[in-house]
């Protein structure tokens, strides 16, 4: 007996049934970090903002007949300096430009830090290439100064014009200061204050609330970690600052299975870009889309005096052609898609547009086929 061919099928039916069984195995969870998908409550930035000058332009300023304010921001920084113009005299500033600077102020940021700004121009200034910006104090929402920029603006653009014509690369009317800004005040955080810390989630979730709160319980023990709501959790932290940031520094690295999302597919209306989830799942359905379209073509017809005619001119007239045709739309069957790849195989079934989806994608949901949340940004 020959046993060869025989240890041979058992081999190809081993491989088939081990092929079976991983694909009858669900997908492995998604691992992720506590970090990844919460922060500290309270240990945030801020913003900061604050009008300026940027001088130092190659006659690329504001036009200062138009930009008064330009005038009379310079006016008030010479007077601080000690200069005084004369009554009635108004110069025109062609290497000035007044600008908004903007900043974030990292939290925990302590005086004497240094953190970047950004410089745009409010005026009608050509281009900021070159610029410096004076000191210009930078105010929170609670109007009080937390920094103070000033340095040389870096633009990342470059233009030239000469007879009328213009060659623009990049933006001119914005730069950055890279380390520009210096720290003058601190914002007080309540992160070393109280016997508990609350971690806010990125998104409102409770099957995720409950999984990060039994993950650092399972990590640090019972009692550690309870959830308030679906987007909050509270820990009990270490009084001493130094055992809280290595408290906090061990919560953030425990992993957990990442929770499946609720389903839900994104429309942008101005883009007609499409975005769905893992967890879209389609009924079945039928649908038929058929477009209308209206061609509009226009031909210029020109007609001519006849040879011996007297005072006749010629004349240039338009000849319109209207058309318009309707294509045929058939009426597809779509079945059941219990997976994101179904989904789009049958959406791609349809031959339509991204446009036409956005209309199709509507329609589905208001019948009641698709099993998501439709949300058009």
């Amino acid at each position: 007996m020959n046993i060869v061919p025989l240890l041979q099928n058992l081999s190809r039916l081993a491989m088939l049934t081990g092929m079976a069984l991983v694909l009858a195995l669900p997908a492995a969870a998604q691992s992720i970090r506590v970090k990844e998908i919460a922060a500290v409550q309270g240990v945030r930035t801020n913003q900061l903002t604050g009008y300026g000058l940027v001088v130092g332009l190659d006659g690329t300023g504001d036009q200062t007949t138009q930009m008064p304010y330009t005038s009379q921001g310079m006016a008030n920084y010479l007077q601080q300096l000690g200069l005084t113009l004369p009554p009635g005299v108004n110069p025109q500033f062609k290497n000035i430009a007044a600008v908004l600077v903007t900043a974030e102020l990292p939290p925990f940021a302590q005086p004497g830090q240094a953190i970047d700004v950004t410089v745009s121009s409010m005026g009608n200034a050509k281009s900021l290439r070159g610029g410096t910006l004076i000191a210009t104090p930078l105010k929170g929402a609670d109007g009080e100064i937390y920094a103070l920029a000033q340095g040389n603006l870096l633009v990342g653009g470059a233009g030239a014009s000469a007879g009328g014509s213009k060659v623009q690369i990049n933006h001119l009317s914005a730069g950055r200061i890279p380390g520009g800004g210096q720290v003058e005040r601190a914002v007080p955080t309540p992160f070393a204050l109280g016997e508990t810390i609350d971690l806010g989630l990125q998104s409102n979730d409770f099957t995720t609330a409950s999984r990060v709160t039994d993950a650092i319980n399972k990590a640090f023990g019972p009692g550690t970690a309870s959830a308030v709501d679906g987007r909050v959790v509270r820990l009990r932290a270490p009084a001493d600052p130094n055992s809280r940031v290595a408290f906090l520094a061990r919560v953030e690295d425990v992993r957990l299975d990442a929770a499946v999302p609720m389903a839900k597919v994104v429309i942008n209306s101005r883009t007609g870009s499409i975005a769905m989830n893992q967890a879209v799942t389609l009924g079945p359905c039928a649908v038929a889309h058929g477009n209308l379209s209206v061609s509009i073509s226009s031909t210029p017809v020109i007609s001519q005096p006849n040879a011996l005619s007297t005072g006749g001119q010629t004349v240039v007239t338009e000849q319109t052609n209207i058309q318009i045709s309707q294509d045929k739309g058939s009426l597809i069957q779509m079945g059941p898609a219990a997976q994101l790849s179904d989904v789009v195989k049958a959406l791609n079934s349809l031959g339509a547009t991204p446009q036409d989806l956005l209309a199709i994608l509507q329609a589905i949901k208001a019948s009641g086929a698709l099993n998501a949340d439709l949300e058009v940004i």
